[in-house]
């Protein structure tokens, strides 16, 4: 595999980080111009479970509009959607449930997140009630 140059370590680093702070406008647009949706970190995280993660609901709902994966883990077995749920983001937790995400998918899952946090809340909405 081919060395990374500091300026694409930098850009990766900066796609990153509008993820996490929610830079929807941005990243969409580096993402419609052939940024991998799926694209991933050292950890596996991709830029769809670090959007959920800190609840930016339009960040995460412009990843999946380009193809991003509802289901894709990271390097622990985590998804998007476990994610959310730890994080207690209703909407976002929506988002990926109509996106196709599957509430028993990864290690822990959505659902056993759910169970094991006591969060009932986000239990009802895996269960789609």
């Amino acid at each position: 595999m081919a060395e990374l140059d500091d300026e694409t370590i930098a850009y990766a680093h900066r796609m990153f980080d509008l993820a996490r702070s929610g830079g929807t406008e941005e990243l969409a647009g580096n993402v419609i111009a052939g940024l991998p949706a799926d694209l991933t970190n050292d950890k596996g995280d991709t830029l769809l479970i670090l959007a959920a993660y800190h609840n930016h609901v339009d960040t995460v709902a412009a990843l999946l509009e380009q193809g991003a994966d509802p289901n894709r883990v990271n390097d622990r077995g985590q998804s998007a959607l476990s994610a959310a749920v730890f994080r207690q983001n209703p909407e976002t937790v929506k988002t990926l449930l109509a996106a196709g995400a599957d509430p028993n998918g990864g290690t822990p899952s959505a659902v056993a997140t759910a169970e094991y946090f006591k969060l009932p809340e986000m239990a009802e909405l895996l269960r789609g009630e």
